[in-house]
């Protein structure tokens, strides 16, 4: 989305007659922001979290993760390929029960463009699939965003201390997409759990919308509506304008979980869960709502642009407090599936080409572009390490010359989850046709495309994840094999636009 900026600049060229001026001087400040309401007390055990979403995970064995990247509309339309290709495969599994893939996952986390699909699937479940493209992914969404901050009409609302073009963008997608749906609405229906991730601006620490920060913040996410989520995860700098949120911290009797403290206790388990460990700095930050009374929010991309943040300091966890002898959730847990729908492009430029340098708008897209992208590709390899060593420990545990071993110190170095990990990498760059990888690689980060990119993106997506040696390890792990696909049936499609709220 960071092509906004263009558009934007050239717009705010253009002189606007007096008139407009006096008139958005006369309309004033009418519009308050949303206040998020606070919680007296709070309760590990109620809210939208991993702990009350598991009860509706169909496999506690197997816990299948999405992990929607960043990128405006090509992050929205590849990110909902993949939703299209998990719902249309059927596998038939070693007992002969058929299931599709997509009822599988446990978990989906969206960052920017990613988080509109993942927050439109937590809350339509299959009802999505009849018009989400005429929705919002064939929607010329930027355009209307911009003839908004420019309609007078509006001035006076975005002159309001806190009201901006990010509350602007979120009442409209509101009109388009969520119809005003909350968390509470997530959390009443029966699909996976949906983390969509913004960037705490004074920080620049990653701020979850999951209750088990909100109880940091001692305030209640039931009332936050969905487009002020999906608005605050793409709220690109200058662009879009911050997402504040108030914080109550230290005011409902707030206590991080004991396992935590076992890091402190414990230089092997601080080393394993390093990373893990900051993140829990960082949510003792949120708790001090008396020196940070309000959070600013933009675009999570800066933090995270692929979403994986979470799912490393999951894994990060799991072999800390396994290494303590600390029970977790996830216990039961033999396989963890990553699809990692990352949708980060990189069309190349004729800057080497001249002597002239690169201007200063275009220079700041790549400055702000550049260290996002490595971020995306060092978050995958940092997933297939983890993958390499824990498959590396059960080896060791397993062998004939561990098996005499009476060391304590030696079995506790190869404690570890008895996890097996599958990291399906869902890029441009698993392509194998390199026209397709041609043509997806130059699509702009924008929330405007064509419908023949949408549709392209959506086809390039199922294509990936059925080449991928991952995604054939794992059917192969788990003795499936996919059924044969049906002709879609368009006519028995079910309509969205009236059908908020339910699965």
């Amino acid at each position: 989305m960071l092509d906004l900026f263009r558009a934007a600049a050239l717009i705010r060229q253009r002189c606007f007659p007096a008139a407009l001026l006096v008139a958005l001087i006369a309309l004033g400040g009418c519009a308050s922001r949303p206040v998020n309401p606070p919680i007296t007390q709070a309760d590990p055990h109620a809210g939208y979290r991993l702990a009350t979403r598991q009860v509706h995970f169909k496999d506690h064995e197997t816990l299948v993760i999405l992990a929607f990247s960043g990128g405006g509309t090509r992050a929205a339309a590849f990110s909902y390929g993949v939703l299209e290709f998990l719902r249309r495969t059927e596998i038939v599994r070693a007992n002969g029960e058929k299931v599709r893939l997509l009822d599988g996952v446990g978990v989906i986390t969206g960052v920017s463009g990613g988080s509109f699909t993942a927050l439109a699937y937590g809350l339509y479940g299959d009802k999505l699939f009849a018009d989400y493209e005429q929705r919002f992914l064939k929607r010329d969404v930027q355009g209307a965003i911009i003839a908004r901050a420019f309609n007078p009409l509006n001035w006076g609302d975005l002159s309001s201390t806190g009201w901006g073009r990010s509350e602007l963008a979120a009442d409209l997608y509101d009109e388009i997409l969520f119809n005003g749906a909350t968390f509470a609405d997530l959390n009443r229906g029966k699909g996976p759990l949906i983390v969509a991730s913004a960037t705490d601006i004074s920080t620049g620490a990653r701020l979850v919308f999951d209750q088990d920060i909100f109880d940091a913040m001692c305030s209640n996410l039931d009332a936050v509506r969905l487009s002020r989520a999906a608005a605050a995860s793409s709220a690109v700098p200058l662009v879009l304008s911050p997402v504040t949120l108030n914080n109550y911290g230290g005011t409902c009797n707030y206590g991080p979980p004991p396992a935590w403290n076992r890091f402190a206790l414990s230089r092997e388990a601080l080393r394993t869960a390093a990373r893990a460990k900051r993140e829990i700095e960082e949510r003792h930050a949120l708790a001090d709502g008396a020196r940070r009374p309000y959070l600013h929010l933009f675009d999570g991309g800066v933090a995270d642009n692929v979403g994986m943040r979470s799912v490393l300091t999951v894994l990060e966890l799991m072999e800390a407090l396994k290494q303590q002898g600390v029970p977790t959730r996830l216990d039961r847990v033999r396989r963890i599936v990553v699809f990692v729908v990352n949708s980060v492009s990189s069309p190349k430029t004729d800057w080497d080409e001249r002597e002239k340098p690169p201007g200063p708008i275009n220079l700041l897209l790549k400055a702000s572009g550049v260290p996002i992208d490595h971020y995306s590709y060092e978050a995958l390899e940092l997933l297939k390490d983890k993958q390499a060593r824990w498959q590396s420990l059960r080896r060791l545990r397993q062998s004939a010359a561990f098996a005499d071993n009476k060391d304590p110190e030696i079995a506790k170095e190869l404690q570890g989850p008895e996890v097996d990990i599958f990291a399906i990498d869902v890029s441009f760059t698993a392509l194998q046709d390199k026209a397709e990888f041609d043509y997806l690689n130059k699509l702009p980060t924008t929330f405007v495309l064509p419908d023949e990119a949408v549709d392209r993106l959506r086809a390039a997506a199922g294509t990936i994840i059925k080449e991928s040696p991952e995604f054939q390890r794992l059917l192969k792990e788990v003795g499936a094999k996919i059924v044969p696909e049906a002709a879609p049936n368009a006519a028995n499609a079910p309509d969205v636009s009236k059908a908020a709220n339910t699965r």
